[in-house]
Order: structure tokens, then C-alpha cells, then sequence
């Protein structure tokens, strides 16, 4: 009977769980770090390669060091492409099993079914849980944490059968989930939390427990060993892109006050889940005394009550530690990026409050006539709101648009979403609406350079160059050594007749940059209009030299090369061009033309008609067919 009441459990989470989020499968990619993971990322759009797994190991891209993440999104191009279909398929996946990990891991734990399923439907229909599934860049959230449900899986075998192989399992599952994300660097933490309660394996209560703790203390010790490896590598991650911020700029006093407020308001959104949003700014010492204080209350006051009931209640500690704990590593003590807060971050953590509500309500009401019957009310009441406000939180996530339409909606002053809306907006050929949004973040926060350079971008599409100008100007000033502001900088000047302007501010990029790929190709492209061949063949191989997958430099290294006639190098130039893209009309069209200059008039039409195939109306490739039609019927005549 038991195990027919799990399986039906389980099938009704995975139901649940699928009807909210199948909206998903019809979802584009969020344009906020999806192109850092995805979009813009050669190395991961390679798939699986000794290459990019090596890559996936060695790098500190997009200011983290979590290789099994990158490897994860490798997979999913090995599976679907560019697909976000697929790519949102999977962090969906990962979430079911995450959500029926904990609902077996805390049954067998406590041998609580309903309550153990009650915190299982709330993890997986929570509407802060909404931003870890349904962005694809985070799917770190959902990654680290299957590897953390499998270490406490792991952990409770190593207590019912304490041996060096079992303990070693939980040592490697820890250090994978490290891999996926650094939050999980309290996870020993929590497993001393679970020894107390619903293990049992020392009472807090009993005054002569203290060398048994003090044991347990000394047994999680090689577990810390994964958590500052990991930890100083995510620090020199962080400070590599410049995203943490010192002491200097954001003050201790500061960040203790951002950190009580902040856990006070994931517990407000935690039971009233509104204005929920991808960015929440950061306030940096606006926050009043008082509201600091009240809050600072709440916290001392709720630990001393989970102290003090310990006795009866332990799992009210339990859970309130856990909460308090686990959010420590992105509290805002170290401070990594300009948000205040963030949904994402409290995956983990609402594990703990979760447990509080589920054992907690069922003890108010217990004297309580009916009580059984007011608990499965209760429950259906809860799952359905929080379940139905999260099919519609969802939506949010649709598009880039959909996503920071909604945060400048629900938050005030939210300078990065209206420079995220501008740049979605933009990059949906709405300029005049993009300069709008850019403009509004900038009345906000005055010196945002992002927004002072794709204002400056997009007022070069709009053909204002010299107001462009002005604003890349001021993002200079601002931050004299920005290689893609002396980048886009150069773009406009090339594009008024300045080439040696422009040239300066490209190399003024590259010797900032020398990794930057684009600047080379785009210095090159002016020597070429120069006609300054071999200089320009030198910055294009440097270009692909820093991004092997530059279809472009190669298109433009093999026009060079049909030009100077060395028609072997444009051969393998327009090869490569297909085979890193191969839609690439241009280059089947260059390939028809110089197998037509060997007399290969079959092998010529087909790359015209591929060229064709791609674009019906590409009129070079036509006009090329025509040709090759008319001289098929001379030779027939």
C-alpha cells in the first residue's frame, strides 16, 4: 500500500510539475548571460570536443569555474543545436528529478510520506523557483543541486553504514555538485543539521553530547577540502571579470544591512510570491536604520525560538538554519554583482522553510476537531496558488522582451532591465524603441557604461554617427581602457571616412585586449577597403587565431585570395566558411565561381544551387546559373 501511495505521489509531482512548465518547449533563449553560455559561445557551440572540454576545465568564463556546466550545455548542442527547445527540455528534466530526489530522500529520512510530498510539490511549483528552470543559463541551479540531492542520498547510506567507500561517494558527489555551481559549499553544513534532526544521530538537548558533536564536527572536515578549492576559484573567477566587489566601493555595514533585508524579503516572496523579477538593483546604503533593525530582529528572534523549541520541535531549527545557512554563500557578504536579492538564489535554501511549513502546520492544528481534513484543504489551497501564480510567472520568461517588460514593471529604478529591454528591442530591429529604454537607464544611473555603448550602437544602426560618438565618448571617460567601446567607437568612424582614426581606436582595443577577435577582424576589413591586402590578411588569421569558428575572417581571407588568384587558399577558406556555417551563402556561390574557372561547370552548378537553396532570392548566385545555362548550350550547340 505504502509503495503504491509513493508511485502515485511520484506521478502526480511529475503531472504538476510538467503541466506548469511545458510552456517552456515554445520558449527562445532569455538574451541575459544566454549568450555568454549559449548564443555567443563558440567554444560550447563546438559540442564535445577534447577541445571545449579542456576549455570547459581551464576556464573562468562568464566569472565562474564550473566545468560540468559547461559540459551539460555541450551536451544539449550535441543533442538539439541552438534549439532552446531542447536546452529548456533539459533543465526541466533535471528539476523533475530533483523534486522526486527530495520527496524519496526526506520520506526515507523521517518515514513521513504526505509531508515529505507536501515539501516536494512545493519545491517543484514555487514561483522562485521559476527563474532557475525556465532560464537556460541557469541551469547551474538545477545541475548543482541534482548533485546535492545525490550527496545527501549519499550521506544517509554512509550513515546507515559508515565505511571509507560510502563516504567517498559523498566526498566525489559534493565535489561534482561544486563543479556545477559553488553554491553548494555549505552542503557540510547541512548534513551536520540533518545529523541532529532527522537522523538523529546526537540530541542537542542531552548535555553530554558534546564529544559526539564534536565527532561529527571532525568527520565533514575532508568535505571542506572540494569547498575552498572551489571557493577560491569561484573568488578568482569573480575578480577576473571584475564582478566582486571590494571593500573600498561597498562597505561591511553596507552589505550586513543589503543581507538582513534581503533575507527578510525572500521570506515575504517566499509566502506572497509577487513582483517577482530578473534583477532587483541594488540600493548601496539607501536602506533606513530602522527597517535594518526590524529586520535584524525578526532573524535573532526566529533563531532564538528555533533554539529554544528545539526539544519539541526540532525540525523547526532544522529548517531555519538550513535557510539561513545556505544562502550565505549569495547573501551579499561577498558581493558579486549589482542586485540586492535574486529568485535563483533561493533554490536551495526554501528547501528549509519548506520542511517548517510541513511539519510545522500540521502540529498548529493538531488539537485542532477535523484537523486531517482542514490539512489536505489546506494543502490543495497553497499547491494551487503557488502552483497557478508560477504558470503565469513563467510567461515571463518567454523572450527577452517578455523578461525585462516585466522587471522594469514590478521593480522602481531598475537601470540594467531597461538597458536589457533597449538591447532585446534592439536586436528585434525596434531601435527608436531601444533608444528610448537605453536613455531611461541612463536618467537612473547617469555613468552605466553598457548602456552608454549600445546607445551608441544602436544610434549607429539608426545612421547618427555623430551623436553615436558623443556617447561612446562619455563611456570613455567614464572607462578609458573598455576594448569594446574603443571598438564600436572605431565602427562609426570607419563608416564617416576616418580609417585612420578608426584604426587607432581597433588597436587601441587590441593592445587592451588581445584575445579580442572582433577588433582584429574589424581593423582588417578597413586595411582591405585600403587596400592594403597583406596587412589585412595578417589581422584576419589573427582574428580566427583568437575564435577558430570566424566564419566571417575566413569568407574574407578567401575573397582576398580568389582576388590575388591563389585559388587553392580560397578553396580551403570558403570550405571552412561552410563548414562552420553552413548557410553561408556567399561562400557556395565564391566556390561555384572558382570551380567554374577550372571548367567544372557540374560541380559549379551545384554550389549555385546551393547558394540558391538557401536564399531563393539571391540574385549574384541566379545571374551565375544563367551564365553557366548559356554556356551549356553553346557547348551543346
Amino acid at each position: 500500500m505504502q509503495n503504491q501511495k509513493k508511485l502515485l505521489i511520484t506521478l502526480i509531482l511529475i503531472l504538476c510539475t510538467l503541466v506548469i512548465y511545458w510552456q517552456v518547449k515554445d520558449f527562445n533563449f532569455a538574451g541575459y548571460d544566454d549568450e555568454l553560455y549559449l548564443t555567443d559561445n563558440t567554444h560550447v557551440q563546438t559540442g564535445l570536443t577534447f577541445e571545449s572540454i579542456k576549455w570547459a576545465f581551464t576556464t573562468f568564463h562568464a566569472g565562474n569555474w564550473h566545468p560540468l556546466t559547461w559540459l551539460s550545455h555541450m551536451l544539449d548542442i550535441e543533442l538539439y543545436g541552438l534549439n532552446p527547445m531542447g536546452h529548456h527540455w533539459t533543465s526541466l528534466q533535471i528539476h523533475l528529478t530533483n523534486t522526486l530526489l527530495l520527496f524519496f530522500i526526506l520520506q526515507y529520512m523521517t518515514g513521513a510520506l504526505w509531508k515529505s510530498a507536501f515539501v516536494a510539490a512545493l519545491f517543484a511549483m514555487h514561483p522562485l523557483h521559476v527563474e532557475s528552470v525556465a532560464w537556460v543559463a541557469e541551469r547551474k541551479d538545477v545541475l548543482s543541486t541534482f548533485f546535492g540531492m545525490l550527496t545527501i542520498a549519499a550521506y544517509i547510506m554512509y550513515v546507515k553504514k559508515r565505511n571509507l567507500l560510502r563516504y567517498s561517494l559523498v566526498f566525489i558527489l559534493l565535489s561534482l555538485g561544486l563543479m556545477a555551481k559553488p553554491m553548494l559549499v555549505t552542503m557540510p553544513f547541512v548534513l551536520l543539521l540533518l545529523d541532529f534532526w532527522p537522523l538523529e544521530r546526537l540530541k542537542y538537548y542531552f548535555p553530554d553530547q558534546s564529544s559526539k558533536l564534536f565527532s561529527l564536527i571532525y568527520e565533514k572536515i575532508p568535505l571542506f577540502i572540494p569547498v575552498v578549492i572551489s571557493s577560491v576559484l569561484t573568488i578568482l573567477a569573480q575578480k577576473e571579470v571584475g564582478a566582486l566587489y571590494s571593500f573600498e566601493s561597498l562597505a561591511v555595514k553596507t552589505r550586513i544591512a543589503n543581507a538582513l533585508i534581503s533575507y527578510n524579503n525572500y521570506i515575504i516572496k517566499t509566502i506572497w510570491p509577487q513582483n517577482l523579477a530578473v534583477f532587483y538593483p541594488h540600493l548601496f546604503g539607501t536602506l533606513s536604520l530602522w527597517y535594518v533593525s526590524l529586520a535584524a530582529l525578526a532573524i535573532a528572534g526566529i533563531s532564538f525560538f528555533s533554539i529554544c523549541s528545539f526539544k519539541q520541535h526540532p525540525y523547526v531549527a532544522v529548517g531555519w538554519f538550513w535557510y539561513l545557512g545556505t544562502l550565505i554563500p549569495v547573501i551579499g557578504l561577498i558581493q558579486v554583482g549589482a542586485q540586492s536579492m535574486a529568485d535563483r538564489y533561493t533554490y536551495i535554501p526554501l528547501t528549509g522553510l519548506f520542511i517548517i511549513a510541513a511539519w510545522g502546520i500540521p502540529d498548529l492544528l493538531k488539537k485542532w476537531r477535523s484537523n486531517k481534513i482542514i490539512l489536505v484543504i489546506l494543502s490543495i489551497i497553497i499547491i494551487s496558488a503557488f502552483s497557478t501564480r508560477s504558470y503565469f510567472q513563467i510567461r515571463h520568461w518567454k523572450n527577452s522582451t517578455a523578461v525585462f517588460k516585466n522587471a522594469v514593471t514590478v521593480t522602481d529604478n531598475n537601470w540594467l532591465a531597461y538597458n536589457n529591454l533597449g538591447l532585446a528591442l534592439m536586436r528585434n530591429g525596434k531601435l527608436d524603441d531601444a533608444v528610448f529604454y537605453y536613455k531611461k537607464a541612463l536618467q537612473i544611473k547617469p555613468d552605466y557604461l553598457t548602456a552608454l555603448d549600445n546607445l551608441g550602437l544602436t544610434l549607429h544602426q539608426l545612421g547618427k554617427f555623430e551623436e553615436a560618438i558623443f556617447y561612446y565618448t562619455k563611456a570613455l571617460k567614464i572607462d578609458p581602457k573598455h576594448p569594446r567601446v574603443h571598438n564600436n567607437i572605431a565602427n562609426v568612424l570607419a563608416a564617416l571616412g576616418k580609417p585612420e582614426e578608426a584604426i587607432k581606436h581597433y588597436k587601441k582595443a587590441i593592445l587592451i585586449e588581445s584575445e579580442f577577435a572582433e577588433a582584429h577582424y574589424n581593423i582588417a576589413n578597413v586595411l582591405a577597403t585600403q587596400e592594403k591586402l597583406d596587412k589585412a590578411i595578417f589581422y584576419y588569421e589573427s582574428a580566427i587565431k583568437k575564435d577558430s569558428g570566424y566564419s566571417a575572417a575566413h569568407y574574407n581571407l578567401g575573397c582576398i585570395s580568389l582576388k590575388k588568384k591563389e585559388y587553392k587558399k580560397a578553396l580551403a577558406h570558403f570550405a571552412q566558411v561552410i563548414k562552420i556555417n553552413p548557410d553561408y551563402k556567399q561562400a557556395y556561390n565564391h566556390i561555384g565561381i572558382i570551380l567554374l574557372q577550372f571548367g567544372k561547370i557540374n560541380e559549379a552548378e551545384k554550389f549555385f544551387s546551393k547558394a540558391v537553396e538557401i536564399d531563393p532570392g539571391y540574385n549574384e548566385a541566379i545571374s551565375n546559373l544563367l551564365i553557366l545555362e548559356k554556356i551549356t548550350q553553346q557547348d551543346e550547340k
